[in-house]
């Protein structure tokens, strides 16, 4: 795996980890907007691993923005490392029912290296996982598949 560079999305899986603030903004750029059951997060203390599995919007799509062009998705596991500890706020846990939106990943610095890693939820949810240091992977475990609402999401950028 290398860092995260926005040109490192193009047609392909992706696969990148974000080891700073720079990489992290790039992960987080390309995960916004993905949607996830409740049911689909895991914290493993033993591995201190959080995980997501997150049905994430295409935006290195070079067509998704195009007329005619269908968007797509595709499943990405969001991996964040060395974790020490997992809060939430607003957010039902395990509920298959209830989707979640994805607005923001950032991190909120800490002393010596250690941190927060904070998933920003739509509807004022938050997940902070507690890191040693930061450590995020991006990949995509799927096929690219047809944007079951058909619609791009808003993307501020």
């Amino acid at each position: 795996m290398t860092d995260a560079r926005f040109e490192d999305g193009a047609e392909k899986p992706l696969r990148l980890m974000a080891w700073d603030a720079a990489d992290l903004q790039v992960v987080a750029s390309l995960a916004q907007d993905s949607v996830f059951p409740a049911s689909e997060m895991r914290w493993t203390p033993a591995e201190r691993r959080f995980a997501v599995l997150l049905n994430r919007f295409r935006w290195e799509d070079k067509g998704s923005l195009a007329p005619g062009h269908r968007p797509e998705r595709v499943q990405s596991v969001l991996l964040i490392e060395d974790v020490t500890g997992v809060k939430s706020q607003g957010v039902p846990k395990g509920d298959a029912d209830t989707i979640l939106s994805l607005l923001d990943i950032a991190f909120e610095p800490g002393p010596d290296g250690t941190g927060a890693v904070v998933l920003t939820l739509a509807g004022d949810g938050v997940i902070s996982c507690g890191v040693e240091a930061l450590g995020v992977v991006l990949k995509d475990v799927t096929r690219p598949y047809v944007a079951v609402s058909g619609k791009v999401p808003h993307h501020p950028d």
